[in-house]
């Protein structure tokens, strides 16, 4: 006959029956990453926004390198990136569209990095491209994650 297997308690258990027990750090980390996820997704959002803002308005110090200034309209691909950061930025912040809007805002920010910054150099670091591939692999990732708890897409499917 083969031998009964004995069960011994883990160290987590608790030691008297029926006791409750703290949830984990993992669990608690769990049940706010929706939130989470929407302050990372603002935040970036924001960010990227105001990379827009700045060229195409001048505002926060204006376009880089433009001592204040602008980038003139219809000029490639700076006028175009700058749409695209204001727009897509403005979209993902909102939490409206995330989805796409961080799609087309990652593919940017690779076209930007791979064209403007890695004929010069191999590294991030090394081409000034971190801003770059940084917001290429966050807007990545929020095509992946979408918007988390605190959203208009979120708020207006609930009205449906």
């Amino acid at each position: 006959m083969p031998p009964t297997p004995t069960t011994t308690a883990s160290p987590a258990a608790p030691a008297r029956a029926g006791a409750a027990q703290a949830p984990s750090l993992t669990e608690r980390l769990d049940a706010v990453r929706p939130y989470a996820l929407s302050a990372f997704r603002i935040v970036v959002g924001l960010l990227f926004a105001c990379h827009g803002a700045a060229s195409l308005f001048g505002v926060l110090g204006g376009a880089a390198g433009s001592n204040g200034g602008t980038i003139a309209a219809g000029t490639w691909p700076g006028w175009y990136a700058a749409v695209i950061q204001l727009v897509a930025g403005v979209l993902v912040l909102l939490g409206a569209g995330t989805r796409s809007a961080a799609l087309i805002a990652s593919g940017s920010m690779a076209y930007a990095y791979f064209d403007v910054h890695q004929s010069m150099a191999l590294w991030p670091i090394q081409n000034g491209g971190e801003a770059s591939a940084m917001f290429s692999w966050a807007f990545l990732l929020l095509v992946f994650t979408g918007p988390g708890a605190l959203s208009l897409d979120r708020l207006l499917s609930r009205r449906k």
